[in-house]
Formats: structure tokens, sequence, C-alpha cells
């Protein structure tokens, strides 16, 4: 049976009348051969572009077997690279540090597994909240005190505090997996998250009229960003995010299907229906030639830059400047929820994944019910009235003549 190799493993191997290798469960490619005289010696045998190479990283007792499972992962990094594994494998001489860490992951998990903007956002996280406090230390060496102290000293933003936890855990996990770190354990266990306050700030029906009459405004005196009016006027009739209007291109626009397909959507390509509202939108768009996106930035083949900008100028003269233009996406589903559409037709309408993403909507669809309930009741009520007036006046005719009076 396979097992993690470490010392007192390697320490208990013995050969059986000829040398053999003994792999290692949890790094493929790395072993230790073991010798009749006794003598071990740390492998790496492994596939890459050029072919499968086996490399000697050390012996047992020179180094030891947390040494040789680093050595290893950077042997194999190098070979699958189709790179020479050079006749020194021991890498580098100092332990890997989290910055090192930090580099890889963002070189080989976040630049091949993330799209552009989540990649930015993990590397704002490292950036300011990682490395200042934890990038010295060596990832062998970190322990959840380290992760604990970093959590603690974000308290005030929960937000960064939990998205920093949730990077190094993700972080650790890969240096496992990459045979960085040996123990196998993940320091960010156990930390737990800070409940984080969501600002909600809903637009009224009275604010709704006060953005459609700057964004008329803007329109009709000729605004020097015509484009980002015309995309902030479609997040407001979809409830898209700002940027799947700022990429969007006339080629995701299918007029015969009556949709426009996001295929950059932040949880993948989804539809969203072609409303009249928004079809009267686009076709007030200019279609610039040659250029593929709806929303045309000032230079040739571009599109629009963020739309927060503009909004800012916009919600100044709306008298909304405690409105972000995320707020826009809130208000949206609070009106589907007044409307009577069901939580999970919410989460479909903006393009979520995952039900508790749409159950930050509950409350709303709380407060609906109970309104709905109360003109139930109201009504029922007035029902039940009326027929026991129309029976006591049936018994007493005094009480309908009363009544008539």
């Amino acid at each position: 049976m396979a097992e993690k190799l470490n010392k007192r493993i390697v320490d208990g191997l013995k050969a059986d009348g000829k040398a053999g290798v003994v792999w290692d469960r949890d790094l493929p490619g790395f072993g230790v051969r073991v010798y009749p005289s006794g003598r071990k010696t740390y492998v790496v045998q492994t596939r890459g572009p050029n072919g499968s190479r086996r490399v000697t990283l050390g012996r047992h007792g020179d180094i030891t077997a947390r040494q040789a499972r680093q050595r290893a992962a950077w042997a194999i990094d190098r070979i699958k690279s189709g790179q020479e594994p050079l006749t020194d494998v021991s890498g580098p001489k100092t332990e890997p540090t989290v910055a090192d860490l930090a580099g890889r992951f963002l070189e080989q998990h976040v630049a091949v597994r993330c799209k552009p903007s989540t990649a930015r956002r993990y590397r704002q996280v490292i950036e300011n909240q990682i490395l200042p406090s934890l990038g010295k230390l060596p990832v062998a060496g970190v322990g959840r005190k380290h992760v604990v102290a970093l959590h603690y000293d974000l308290r005030h933003t929960p937000n960064a505090a939990n998205k920093a936890r949730q990077t190094l855990a993700t972080m650790f996990t890969l240096a496992r997996d990459w045979g960085l770190r040996s123990d196998g354990v993940n320091p960010c266990r156990g930390v737990r998250s800070y409940r984080e306050r969501h600002r909600e700030r809903f637009v009224n029906r009275e604010e709704y009229g006060r953005i459609g009459r700057v964004l008329d405004e803007a329109k009709a005196a000729g605004s020097p960003w015509p484009a980002a009016v015309a995309a902030i006027r479609l997040l407001i009739l979809t409830g898209c995010r700002s940027r799947e209007m700022q990429t969007l291109k006339w080629t995701d626009v299918d007029r015969a299907a009556g949709e426009i397909r996001l295929a950059d959507s932040k949880t993948g390509p989804r539809p969203v229906p072609l409303t009249a509202p928004v079809q009267t939108v686009l076709d007030g768009i200019e279609r610039g030639n040659g250029n593929p996106w709806v929303f045309a930035g000032r230079r040739p083949g571009t599109h629009v830059g963020p739309l927060g900008q503009h909004w800012r100028r916009l919600r100044v003269r709306a008298g909304l400047e405690d409105v972000r233009l995320h707020d826009l996406r809130h208000s949206y589903a609070s009106r589907a929820l007044e409307l009577g559409e069901s939580l999970p037709m919410i989460g479909k309408l903006l393009g979520h994944n995952r039900v508790q993403t749409t159950a930050r909507y509950a409350h709303l669809a709380s407060e609906s019910e109970k309104r709905a309930v109360a003109k139930v009741a109201a009504s029922i009520e007035s029902d039940t009235l009326r027929a026991a007036n129309a029976l006591r006046a049936a018994s007493d005719p005094r009480a309908a003549d009363s009544g008539g009076a």
C-alpha cells in the first residue's frame, strides 16, 4: 500500500534482496530507491514533452524527506514544462517563502484557470493583504496562529479579511499538492469567516424617474460619452453586471432568437432576453465601422471603459450620490420580487450559479409575502363581513331599515 514518504517511513524501508523503488502516495513521480546495502536515494520519474525522465535527488540522510519532496516538485515542474532538470536538482537553496508560493499560485493556477477580472482580484488581495504580513515566512513555517493574526488585523474590513483567508486556504492546498508543505495541514482550517454586512440600497420608483431624466438629458445634450449613457440604461433594464455591458459584442445580440448571449459573464455564458425596451436602446446606438463592440470606446476598435466614473457624474445630477452602479442590479432584483417573481427565477435572471447568492434577497421576498398575505386576508375579511351583514339583514328587517337610513 502506497504511503506518504517521511522520515519514519523511509527509515523503516528494507530491500527484499534487490534494489527497488517505493513511490510516494501524494506526489506522483516522487519515490525512494532502496538498495540491498541499506542505502536509500530519493528519485523523481515523470514524463514531459521530451519523453520520460528519471532524476536522482539526493541520498537519504544527506537530505531529509521534506527537502527531497521540495526538490521533487521543482524537478517535476521543469520536466513537464520541457526544461532540463539540470545536474543540480536541489532547486532554490532556501526554503520557499509565502511570496514564492504566491508567485507560483498566480502563474500556474490563477493565470491558467481564472478569468482576467478574477485574476486581478487575487493579485490585489495577495499584494495588499497577504505579502505585507506573511510574504517573508517560509511556507512550511506558517501556522494557524499566523492566519488568525492576519485575519484579526483585517477585522475592521470583514470582506477583505475573508477574501485573504480564502485566498490563503487555496494557496496552501496547492502547496500541499506541489510538495512544498510536507505535513499536509492547511493552516487556514478552522479559521472562521467574519460576518459580512452587505450594503443594500434599492432604487425606488421616484428615483428611477430621476435617473431616467438625467439619462435623457445627457443624450439630448450630446453627451461626450454616449456609449456609457446607453450602457448604463441597459444595466437598469437587464440587471446585468457592469463588465457584461462593457464587453458586449454585436455578435452577442441575436435578434432572431430574441436574446443577448453573454459570452463573458462572471458565471459563464448565459442568455438575456431581448425585450422591447432593450431593443429600443440597441436600435439607437450608431454602429461603428469594423468595431465589434456594442458600446464603443473613444479609440477605434475598443470598447467603453469602466462605467463607474460615468455613473458617478450622472448620479450627482440625479441627487443620488449614495447609489452605487451595482445597486442598479440589486434594484432590478428588488423590483422583480415586488412584481411577484420567485427567488429561483430572480437567480436565473441575474445569472447566479449558487442559491446562496440569491438568498440575500430572501428578506425582500418575505416582505412581499407579508404584503400579499395582508391583501388576501383583507379581501377575505371584506367578503365575510358582507355576508354576515346580509344574514343579519335577512333575519332582522329593522337592521336592514336601520342600515338603509
